[in-house]
């Protein structure tokens, strides 16, 4: 439990950074400047924001809660992402120019695989992430928990989460999601599988989300249906999160919440995860920022993250094309006045304890309850 008490004190001290500026306060005076323009009546002696925005990143960098680079990677024959890879939106040098120190690898898959086609693409994705990692040892390291991400980022290195995968992937197996949790899957989508539709979880889809539970895998709702939302809060005994979510009420994308699905969501304690996409956000840095006050308004400062979205195929807004842009982002939020803690929740503390939060339940879980043995035709029969 050491680990997990050092997680816990570090999570004490998120927004003790010193700053220029009044004390207690970040957010500079007037209206950020580099991405958007320093505008009319920006005081010529306040800080600038994108400089506090470099600042406050180095103390807390990003935690993405997406990237679709093992796909993109499939249809390269050579890269090298240390040195810098203009194929793809990611690589390690703007990792760092991004502050990016941990980052979730998508395992989803293109529609119409199902069953065993599913699982065996699944698991070469599986493969090829930790062949690329083992491969760029000086940029990217592997992790599965909190803990090991704290690591990852003491060391130098950018922490490499595998998740979120698809939910046909388990082609109805919980032999499956264990199988894939023991080679370091973390999170799992609630959507495109006949126990998690429409009408909500059935039973075994219940089950499903117990051993997820158990295991420490964290379920992602972006894209469920609203019925598969609500009976996962209700079965869930740990946080889940939204991966790739903004607010339906500025822009009406399908895979994006409500307002009362953010509210449910904050009352969870779980994670929305704004994705930096022109389609669900809109086409600049302001739109983004528009999402993540109107998120953390709803849902509460704990509540509300950042997700890249990179090299998934998406069209990004302005100054956020690749994952270099997150400091621009930042120095849009001082602006508007968010402080330093809310910030650092945002980048890096709210994943930090959703992972923490993961973990515990499962060690706790494990404790009362074996591995399921359930079979979808006994219960969903």
């Amino acid at each position: 439990m050491a680990d997990l008490q050092d997680e816990l004190h570090t999570t004490a001290e998120v927004g003790e950074l010193d700053l220029p500026g009044r004390p207690g306060e970040f957010a500079p005076h007037g209206p950020a400047t580099g991405a958007e323009g320093a505008g009319p009546g920006r005081d010529e002696h306040a800080p600038d924001p994108l400089a506090l925005a470099h600042v406050l990143l180095a103390a807390h960098p990003v935690a993405d809660g997406y990237s679709g680079l093992p796909w993109a990677l499939r249809h390269l024959s050579w890269y090298d992402l240390e040195v810098g890879e203009s194929a793809v939106d990611t690589d390690v040098p703007r990792l760092r120019e991004g502050h990016v120190g941990a980052l979730f690898w998508s395992l989803h898959l293109p529609e119409g695989l199902v069953g065993e086609r599913a699982v065996g693409a699944t698991l070469e994705q599986l493969d090829l992430v930790r062949n690329v990692v083992a491969a760029h040892p000086e940029g990217l390291r592997m992790a599965d928990s909190a803990a090991q991400v704290t690591d990852a980022r003491h060391c130098g290195r950018v922490a490499v989460l595998l998740g979120p995968a698809g939910a046909a992937a388990l082609d109805c197996s919980l032999g499956i999601l264990r199988s894939m949790h023991a080679l370091g899957l973390r999170v799992l989508t609630l959507s495109g599988a006949s126990w998690a539709g429409e009408n909500g979880l059935t039973r075994f889809g219940e089950e499903v989300v117990r051993e997820m539970n158990r295991l420490g895998v964290v379920a992602d709702l972006s894209g469920a249906s609203d019925a598969t939302f609500r009976h996962t809060l209700v079965i869930s005994k740990a946080p889940v999160v939204c991966t790739r979510s903004a607010a339906r009420a500025l822009r009406p994308h399908p895979a994006n919440l409500p307002d009362d699905a953010l509210v449910a969501l904050g009352a969870g304690e779980g994670l929305c995860l704004v994705p930096l996409t022109a389609e669900q956000t809109g086409p600049s840095v302001r739109d983004v920022a528009d999402h993540l006050d109107h998120v953390r308004e709803l849902a509460g400062p704990e509540c509300v993250g950042l997700s890249g979205t990179y090299d998934s195929g998406a069209a990004h807004p302005r100054d956020l094309s690749d994952a270099s842009g997150y400091p621009r982002l930042v120095a849009e939020l001082l602006g508007r006045g968010w402080s330093a803690a809310d910030l650092a929740l945002l980048t890096w503390g709210n994943v930090q304890r959703v992972l923490r939060s993961a973990d515990f339940t499962a060690r706790a879980a494990r404790l009362r309850r074996e591995p399921s043995m359930a079979r979808i035709a006994e219960l969903d029969g």
